[in-house]
């Protein structure tokens, strides 16, 4: 039977990040925090932007004042030798690695038409390779550590003509980073480390949603980014998942939680997210 989320705990245990200054991944690192939790940020925000909420700095004082210790590591995803680094360091200041979340994303909309070479070869980057070659880096830490974990924030694979036509090029990234992740569930099943996706049964109040998605009013119909922190701390501590693609509200009602307005930005009833039927 599955146990409280009061009861269990990710006290000691070391997580590494991708992104995580702002929105979800912030919002994951704070949940984890305020068990003790250790959390390794890899973002490329070191300065404020005008339209980017927060930096790795600040994230890392936050995460600090909610209880948790924090290394943040100004880089890029993209780049083999930041990781590499970034988990290196991680894995000497904590003594090890037990989390993997693939967090950072890159977002376009674009109709193939209209979708640029750039812009396609960035979300292959930071999204499919980002995944996976954070995950690769991890891999020896966590086949080490005593219950590893790798969770991706990325959707189910649904193959309906309406998600495969909508925008290709951003499918093919976010199905990429799901697929990566069911392939490492398997090949390293027999290691013990799970490998599990999440996503957001709606929109989500994050910069993404105000600067891409429709603004403020789709921040009024969207949920706060701590429904997507609740379902993920219930992955990393809840133990038996693996190679699963999970959505946040069918993971939080499985444990019996039933009352949601309360991760509601206004009364507003929230929009289902991309690629949810």
């Amino acid at each position: 039977m599955t146990t409280s989320l009061q009861q269990r705990t990710l006290a000691g245990k070391t997580m590494v990040m991708s992104g995580g200054s702002r929105g979800i991944g912030l919002a994951i690192a704070l949940r984890a925090a305020t068990d003790g939790a250790n959390i390794v940020l890899i973002a490329k925000t070191a300065k404020p932007h005008p339209r980017l909420t927060g930096t790795v700095h600040t994230a890392a004082e936050a995460i600090r004042k909610a209880g948790g210790n924090a290394l943040p590591w100004v880089g890029d995803v993209r780049s083999d030798e930041s990781i590499a680094a970034a988990v290196q360091a991680g894995a000497e200041m904590f003594g090890g690695i037990d989390i993997c979340v693939n967090n950072a994303s890159v977002l376009d909309l674009s109709p193939t038409a209209r979708l640029t070479s750039k812009a396609y070869d960035l979300m292959q980057d930071v999204n499919v390779r980002g995944t996976f070659m954070l995950s690769r880096a991890c891999l020896p830490h966590l086949k080490r550590a005593p219950d590893p974990h790798i969770l991706t924030l990325s959707p189910p694979l649904n193959l309906s003509n309406r998600w495969l036509g909508a925008h290709p090029g951003y499918m093919l990234a976010k199905f990429g980073m799901t697929l990566a992740t069911l392939g490492l569930a398997a090949e390293f099943a027999d290691d013990g480390i799970a490998a599990n996706c999440l996503w957001p049964r709606t929109l989500i109040a994050t910069d993404a949603v105000a600067n891409i998605l429709g603004g403020d009013e789709s921040i009024r119909r969207s949920r706060r980014p701590e429904i997507m922190a609740d379902a993920a701390y219930a992955i990393l501590t809840g133990g038996g998942r693996t190679g699963q693609t999970l959505v946040d509200e069918s993971v939080l009602r499985g444990m019996g939680q039933t009352d949601f307005d309360q991760y509601a930005v206004s009364g507003e009833p929230p929009d289902t997210d991309l690629f949810l039927d």
